[in-house]
């Protein structure tokens, strides 16, 4: 399983100096089909996007976000709803870890 990354120039070259090799640049007419394409991706396990990108996808598109558990979507920074890593993860293994 690998990381995938999806945003704009700025929020995804981080992600590229640390080693990720699924990095999708992509402006905001390109979102919508670049976050289709990672999601049929069955290599990826972890998906990163920046919270202000998620909110700007149509609203099933977020509804499947929300509810994927493969792969696991966490979205990192912006202004709306913050992804809860600690439920992510449990949606995922099915677990509380931390118990």
């Amino acid at each position: 399983m690998e990381l995938a990354v999806v945003g704009n120039s700025e929020f995804v070259t981080g992600f590229r100096l640390a080693g990720v090799k699924k990095i999708y640049e992509a402006k905001d007419d390109e979102l919508e089909s670049m976050v289709t394409k990672v999601l049929k991706d069955s290599d990826v396990g972890i998906f990163v996007m920046h919270g202000d990108d998620v909110n700007k996808l149509p609203e099933i598109l977020r509804d499947t976000l929300s509810e994927s558990v493969e792969p696991t979507v966490v979205t990192l920074g912006g202004t709306g709803e913050s992804s809860n890593l600690r439920e992510k993860i449990k949606q995922s293994v099915g677990v509380d870890l931390w118990k």
